[in-house]
Parts: structure tokens; C-alpha cells; sequence
């Protein structure tokens, strides 16, 4: 078996702005496993909050060992982007191999669409009004916040979509004092939930201030490991698979996560449909949905994910799985 691990970017179709900086393009890693003359793919995108580059991650696929199997591999990487990538296209290799799809080598029911947030990038209240007219008649919206003044933003992007539902992730950008200043107003305006307001590692006074909305811990929970330290501070997980390490741990941290009591929300980095498709299969039955990577590129794979009205449709056996 072999691995082999390529550099590729797509180009966004407007830079995406969040607290801690923007973007045009999004930079992934694609993995390739072979074996037998088959061979499975992987995307990851490697993320600088979390200590990874292009670089460090790619040194970590390229030690791997080219026989290497995916309850190994667990063990080889810790929780990241190297190791979903690699995960993944083991996942895929197998449901090739076996001429199953990927929910039926892992007996799930067959997915179906799941309705998907849109995220409008941080800007200023009039532009953020103006991209939420934009997509009004999409029936849920994600907000990039995390700045001291994002009451004027809130109400711009309600004036421009009064009738969709909206998600708000502040990505650590507030203090306990901000949140609690705001959460009020996000009751009044429709705000359904809100990511990660306090920084990883900084948010135990989310267990001892009023939460009158839900909040999701997204740079808070990684993997199963992260849950313990959530504990009456946090409603709900969001699950991505470059946090986790790949599918085996996403659908392991869904189980668990659910069993003790936490609602699921999936989300994604930006990148392209192929990061997406595993994605897809663990947000069956989630709260929340964020899996809109692919609808802020302006190129992507050859097969990539379909999106309509009723939502983000699992993958063709041609993109993965």
C-alpha cells in the first residue's frame, strides 16, 4: 500500500473574513491511498489556531508507514488534519474495495439531504446586512462575529434576513462579560445558538453565568477525549473532522457525545466537496448543519457535492465513499 500526499488550492468566490483574519483561497491537503490498484482519497485543511501548516501536516502523513490500517493510524496521529485525511481515504479505499458505500460497509441508513448553513464573513454592519439580503431565501445563516462591537452586526444581518433562522460563532472572540451583554439581544433577534463566545481553555465561566441560549463548543471539543472538560458549560459539540482525526473518531465522538446529553452540530473548514463528503454522513440527524465550504469556492473537484433547496446531498461513489 502506498500513501501519497498533494498541495492544492481553490480559489474562493470573495475572501472570507472571520476575527482572526481572511482569506481568498482555500488550502488543502489531498491524501491518496493505493492498494491493489485501487485507490482512496482524503482532503484535510491544515489550521494554524491548532498549531498545523501545509508543512508540519504533510510531515505527518509522509512518516507514515504505507501499510499502515485505520485502528493503527489512531493511534499513530493524534486528532487533527493529517489524520483525517488519511482516515478518510482508508474509508474510501475500503468502500471501494468491498463495492459498497460508505454507509453500507458501516451499516448506517443511506444519508439523505440535510439542510446547511450559509456563513456570512465579518465585515462591516451595512456590508453584512447587504450579503444577508443577498441570501435571504437561504433558511439558515451563520454569523462570523467576535469583536466588541458586533451588536450593530447583529441587527444589520436580522434587517437583511428577517425570515431566516441564524447561527452566530464568535471564534473566541469575547469575554464573559461580552456574551452576557449580548445574549439577550441574540434571544430577541431569533439567534438559535452561539460557538465558542470565551476562548479554549478560558470559558469556565460559561458553567457559572446564565446561558438563556445554547452554546456550542467548537475549539473546545476536538475529540472524546475534549468531553469531560465541556461539562456545564456546553449544550451542544460541533464536530468537524479535521478536529477530530477522520471519520472513525467523528461518528465515535457523535455516539458519545449524544449519550451524555449534548445536542450535535457538524461543521467544516473551508475546503473543497471532497473534505465535505464524510461530513455529510455524520450530520445525518444533527441539530445543526455547516457544511457550506464548497458554496464559497469559486472552483472545486470534478464531482463535486450537489446543494439545492432541500440541502447538501451525500456524495456520488465518483467524489468518495
Amino acid at each position: 500500500m502506498s500513501i501519497t500526499v498533494d498541495r492544492q488550492a481553490f480559489r474562493l468566490a470573495e475572501a472570507f473574513v472571520i476575527s482572526r483574519g481572511a482569506r481568498t483561497e482555500a488550502q488543502v491537503l489531498t491524501v491518496r491511498v493505493s492498494r491493489g490498484g485501487v485507490t482512496g482519497v482524503g482532503e484535510c485543511v491544515p489550521y494554524a489556531r491548532y498549531g498545523e501548516s501545509l508543512d508540519s501536516v504533510t510531515a505527518q502523513i509522509e512518516g507514515l508507514s504505507g501499510g499502515i490500517t485505520r485502528a493503527e493510524l489512531q493511534q499513530a496521529l493524534p486528532a487533527g488534519a493529517a489524520r483525517n485525511a488519511v482516515d478518510c481515504a482508508l474509508w474510501d479505499l475500503e468502500a471501494k474495495q468491498a463495492g459498497k458505500r460508505i454507509w453500507d460497509l458501516i451499516e448506517l441508513p443511506k444519508p439523505i439531504p440535510m439542510i446547511t448553513a450559509y456563513t456570512l464573513s465579518l465585515g462591516e454592519p451595512e456590508a453584512m446586512q447587504m450579503a444577508a439580503a443577498k441570501h435571504a431565501h437561504r433558511p439558515l445563516l451563520k454569523i462570523k462575529l467576535g469583536t466588541p462591537d458586533d451588536m450593530a452586526r447583529l441587527e444589520a444581518v436580522r434587517r437583511g434576513a428577517p425570515k431566516s433562522r441564524i447561527i452566530v460563532d464568535a471564534n473566541e472572540g469575547w469575554s464573559a462579560e461580552v456574551y452576557s451583554e449580548l445574549a439577550p439581544h441574540m434571544v430577541r433577534l431569533g439567534v438559535d445558538l452561539v460557538e465558542q463566545p470565551m476562548p479554549a481553555g478560558a470559558d469556565d465561566m460559561l458553567g457559572e453565568i446564565a446561558r438563556p441560549l445554547p452554546v456550542c463548543a467548537d475549539e473546545s471539543c476536538h475529540d472524546r477525549a475534549s468531553l469531560p472538560a465541556l461539562k456545564g458549560k456546553y449544550d451542544m459539540v460541533n464536530i468537524k473532522l479535521d478536529k477530530t482525526g477522520g471519520l472513525t473518531e467523528a461518528l465515535a465522538l457523535r455516539t458519545q457525545a449524544r449519550n451524555e446529553g449534548y445536542a450535535i452540530m457538524v461543521g467544516c473548514m473551508v475546503g473543497s466537496s471532497l473534505a465535505m463528503a464524510p461530513a455529510v454522513v455524520v450530520a445525518q440527524g444533527a441539530a445543526v448543519v455547516d457544511l457550506d465550504g464548497p458554496l464559497l469556492l469559486a472552483e472545486d473537484r470534478a464531482d463535486p457535492l450537489s446543494y439545492n433547496a432541500d440541502g447538501v446531498h451525500p456524495p456520488t461513489a465518483a467524489l468518495w465513499g
